[in-house]
């Protein structure tokens, strides 16, 4: 993280200004996410990725829960129920072993195409009821959206401390201090 350039959050950089405010700020939420994520977690091998120090949950669920439950919500959002695959995947979330390759090709991919998908809601329907889950639980689509964004960025800043807290173990087992 040395000669890094500091430049502001996404939502700073005046970007993205044909994108109606709140897709716009759900868009700059995802790009800070991936900004952080590859930052913070992105020279993890794949031990550290699944390390569970103290029991916590590891980056790689962190990872894998961020790219998926973004799908989800994406999936409510366009009035739609989950298919077998997304539910398989969810199961899925807490299995160990994930490789770095993977979870990052992963999530990259789902933030990709949940840009477009975000891009194409027509922010005129935000009040539009939404129905969640298998309990068909009432909210809006913008409230979906909405959750889009704060469910992600709660996911990425536990997945930043566990890599801190996974980093600075590793760190200190060979003599080096956290940078």
């Amino acid at each position: 993280m040395m000669n890094e350039v500091k430049q502001p959050e996404p939502w700073l950089r005046g970007t993205l200004g044909g994108v109606a405010a709140v897709p716009r700020a759900v868009l700059h939420a995802l790009e800070l996410a991936e900004e952080d994520l590859q930052r913070w977690c992105g020279n993890l091998n794949n031990e550290e990725l699944n390390a569970r120090p103290a029991g916590v949950a590891s980056v790689a669920f962190h990872l894998r829960h961020i790219a998926r439950s973004i799908d989800r919500l994406l999936t409510y959002a366009e009035s739609r129920q989950l298919n077998a695959q997304q539910t398989a995947a969810l199961k899925s979330e807490l299995e160990p072993g994930a490789t770095h390759a993977a979870l990052f090709a992963e999530l990259e991919a789902t933030l990709a195409q949940s840009a477009a998908r975000i891009r194409g809601i027509d922010p005129r329907r935000l009040e539009a009821p939404r129905r969640v889950g298998k309990e068909a639980l009432p909210t809006t689509l913008g409230g979906l959206l909405v959750h889009v964004a704060d469910h992600t960025q709660r996911h990425v800043g536990q997945a930043i401390t566990t890599a801190r807290i996974v980093r600075a173990a590793t760190a200190q087992t060979h003599g080096q201090t956290e940078g």
